[in-house]
């Protein structure tokens, strides 16, 4: 029967802690498993990420290409189809549609002619196509560009 009394970890399962530093006799004497001189061999060492040992790194030797905007607006693509689920007469924002989980916020929304719509709808967001503005228009709805939040001009 086991009891606390006779409990033992599995036979196997834990090895003895490394000691390392006492004579050449256990194994791990002399350099303590650290090779001969050099920087790994000096207490303290430590490593920058991407340093290969005076080699040029790989980040530094792939091609860089072309000029990331780090200022870029992004925009959600809603096509009319998507708008024909709300109800006729009803507002509808970026707000409203990241709440509806159309859009993610923090970005832009743009309307795309993507689809029919039937019913008049009130749009106010950043972006409306050319083709989205008139078939809503056509449907009987109006479309109000609002500013682009986070950026200026």
């Amino acid at each position: 029967m086991l009891t606390l009394a006779n409990l033992a970890p599995q036979e196997g399962s834990r090895k003895p802690k490394k000691r390392v530093g006492r004579g050449p006799g256990s194994g791990h004497g002399k350099t303590s498993g650290r090779g001969h001189k050099g920087a790994k061999a000096r207490s303290g060492y430590q490593s920058k990420p991407g340093f290969e040992g005076g080699q040029m790194p790989l980040q530094r030797r792939l091609p860089k290409r072309g000029f990331n905007n780090i200022f870029r607006k992004q925009y959600e693509i809603i096509g009319l189809g998507q708008l024909d689920a709300f109800e006729a007469g009803q507002e509808i924002s970026t707000e409203t549609l990241v709440a509806a989980g159309l859009a993610k916020a923090g970005n832009g929304v743009k309307i795309l002619a993507n689809g029919e719509i039937s019913k008049a709808l009130t749009v106010k967001v950043e972006k409306v196509s050319g083709t989205a503005r008139e078939l809503i228009e056509k449907a009987g709805g109006t479309v109000v560009e609002t500013a682009v939040s986070g950026q200026q001009g």
